[in-house]
């Protein structure tokens, strides 16, 4: 099958910045869409970013201007460049990966186990 793994989570000062990197491995066809969302305790899970197979772009509101998404398809990798930090950032990041499966071509959204990103005043 497959797994998502992401990694580059972090403590950094209000104005830093991190760099997340998430990565699919397995039996994968090819991948659709690839997103990046966050949870805080106690909140809702929401969208941070997703990008399409084609290069699409989508950030949600509160991370417009600070954050870039890109993708790799090559290496099956979503990045997310964090700049501009807020203590409101901190959260579990999470990617996912819309994928089709290899040989029988279905489809399935993985997700990634979660990166902590912790944003300090």
């Amino acid at each position: 099958q497959v797994q998502v793994v992401e990694s580059g989570g972090d403590m950094v000062q209000t104005g830093g910045s991190l760099k997340l990197s998430c990565v699919a491995s397995g039996t994968i066809q090819s991948i659709n869409d690839m997103a990046w969302y966050r949870q805080a305790p106690g909140k809702q899970r929401e969208l941070v970013a997703s990008i399409t197979s084609g290069g699409g772009l989508r950030y949600g509101d509160s991370v417009k201007g600070r954050f870039t998404i890109s993708r790799d398809n090559a290496k099956n990798a979503v990045y997310l460049q964090m700049n501009s930090l807020k203590p409101e950032d901190t959260a579990v990041y999470y990617c996912s990966a819309d994928v089709i499966i290899a040989p029988t071509w279905a489809r399935y959204e993985y997700w990634g186990q979660g990166t902590q990103v912790t944003v300090s005043s």
